[in-house]
């Protein structure tokens, strides 16, 4: 297996890391924004997008480049073997280290934000400042966090995606834009993006679930020294706003942006707005 990267722009480097389910190319029109300031690399993660089986080099044919290949390329993968099993934070977080080696700027959304939690936690030195988008460091409702899914509405997740995986993928897009300013122009937009780059790997779905299910992530937020930028939508079903307050002032070093009339998906539904977030946070002086 290999992990597809998409990157364009110049300036500091920028990983933007999807939700569970999606791919790379789910970011739509802020990537060409923030590519203006920025080298942005959009990830698949693995058995996702073209991030699908060992050889695989996404749209791209003949040899995997090399590095000269990634300043000027606009897609390439790494040879970094990736375990098929388990899908979990630290295979996830190995495939990425592997991939950069120098000190990044990580953007992470829902699933991904964890991801991006997971690595700062465990490679500061990596780690230069990161954006947590519609995320929260413990996706389920427990006996002292009120700000999750009910642990029902995940098991009826889990037992649908072995029925009909796609049925799943797409019933779990409604609920990301429930709410939303544009909520059923943004739907049909995620739906034609969502199966864009194949079906992701019922594995790595399954694997999904299970850190989603599992991952608590309250008790490193205070060992990450990282400035930290935490945007919600004021309309999050899934990741209400509640949460991403708690991260933000669990977090030595971060501040909150609640940008109105977004649900799950701020980036799609105001993306002028999310992109001046992270655009102004990315330029402050530490």
């Amino acid at each position: 297996m290999s992990l597809h990267v998409e990157s364009q722009g110049s300036g500091a480097p920028l990983v933007m890391l999807h939700g569970w389910g999606m791919h790379g190319g789910i970011w739509g029109n802020v990537v060409p924004q923030l590519a203006q300031r920025f080298r942005v690399h959009c990830v698949d993660l693995p058995g996702h997008g073209y991030s699908k089986g060992k050889g695989e080099w996404g749209r791209e044919k003949g040899n995997p480049p090399g590095r000269e290949g990634r300043a000027a390329g606009a897609g390439w993968a790494s040879p970094f073997p990736l375990p098929s099993s388990p899908f979990s934070l630290d295979t996830i977080v190995s495939a990425l280290a592997a991939q950069f080696d120098e000190p990044l700027n990580v953007c992470g959304w829902s699933l991904g934000g964890q991801i991006a939690l997971h690595w700062a936690a465990r490679e500061p030195q990596k780690i230069k400042r990161l954006v947590l988008v519609a995320s929260t460091p413990c996706f389920v409702e427990r006996d002292d966090w009120l700000f999750g899914l009910a642990h029902g509405i995940l098991r009826q997740f889990a037992a649908e995606l072995e029925k009909n995986h796609a049925a799943t993928l797409r019933r779990f897009l409604a609920l990301q834009v429930r709410g939303s300013e544009g909520e059923r122009e943004l739907l049909a937009s995620l739906r034609a993006r969502l199966f864009s780059r194949g079906e992701p790997h019922l594995d790595a779905l399954r694997g999904g679930l299970e850190i989603l299910r599992h991952a608590d992530l309250r008790a490193a937020l205070p060992v990450i020294r990282q400035p930290v930028l935490v945007m919600a939508g004021e309309r999050d079903k899934l990741t209400p706003p509640e949460a991403s307050s708690y991260t933000a002032q669990a977090l030595p070093n971060a501040r909150m942006e609640e940008i109105a009339g977004a649900a799950h998906a701020p980036f799609l539904s105001h993306p002028q707005i999310f992109v001046e977030h992270i655009t102004s946070f990315l330029h402050e002086r530490i």
